[in-house]
């Protein structure tokens, strides 16, 4: 594969808004890495994504298994030599119920993705980042890790998820404190909020994958006046 553009990882890519981002930054002339826990998923993806004429390629990455994200990171930087973009897109959400009565292994379960797979991958790819000329991270969040927003009079009992909410919070911090790490590099680490949309986790939602991915790639190719260290979404900044 010949790189035309910038090169971007995007966890948990064969599917849902990790896919429509990945679609959107091919049409920015990125050439796009999905990385996917299934290889049979990662191959269809990344093929639907070519025969569209995108470059695209798919590595095998379980973001809570720690040498398989280093089998992925190293396979990138043998193709690539570097990595422009990543996106921490790759999540769960487990059924809960009420805070008291969910099980501390459904915590640990959420948390080995959302938050430990997320620091896992970050720190294996940073490497890479630093090679590129101005390197970004983008970590997908949400309204739900939003303490303002959950503690406020208009959050309702049935969206109180112990594990998803308080692993997105931690999301939220982990972001600050890699962009604090980072603030004097070109590299710039946002949280993101993409809205509640349409995906396996949330098939209820009308909003697309399409309205969802459109602003994780806004923060993806930030030019270097944009921000670092904050909480977005299409609207701007969120109240932590």
């Amino acid at each position: 594969m010949t790189d035309s553009g910038k090169v971007a990882l995007v966890t948990g890519g064969n599917k849902g808004i990790g896919f429509e981002v990945a679609r959107q930054l091919t049409q920015l002339d990125h050439c796009v890495v999905l990385g996917s826990r299934d290889e049979d998923r990662g191959r269809i993806a990344a093929e639907k994504l070519r025969s569209d004429g995108a470059q695209a390629s798919y590595v095998v990455m379980d973001v809570g298994d720690p040498d398989s994200v280093a089998a992925g990171i190293r396979l990138i930087d043998q193709q690539h030599g570097r990595l422009d973009v990543l996106v921490n897109n790759a999540g769960i959400a487990l059924p809960e119920g009420p805070p008291s009565e969910v099980p501390v292994d459904v915590l640990r379960r959420v948390y080995e993705t959302n938050v430990f797979g997320l620091v896992a991958v970050t720190q294996a790819a940073l490497p890479l980042l630093r090679r590129a000329e101005a390197g970004r991270i983008v970590n997908l969040s949400s309204g739900a890790g939003s303490l303002a927003l959950v503690s406020g009079p208009d959050w309702r009992p049935e969206w109180n998820g112990l594990a998803y909410n308080t692993s997105k919070s931690a999301v939220n911090a982990v972001t600050v404190a890699f962009a604090s790490e980072l603030r004097e590099t070109p590299i710039k680490v946002n949280a993101v909020n993409p809205g509640f949309t349409k995906t396996d986790m949330s098939p209820s939602a009308e909003r697309t994958a399409a309205q969802g991915a459109a602003v994780v790639v806004r923060y993806a190719t930030l030019t270097a006046d944009g921000p670092t260290g904050g909480f977005y979404d299409e609207n701007g900044p969120i109240a932590w």
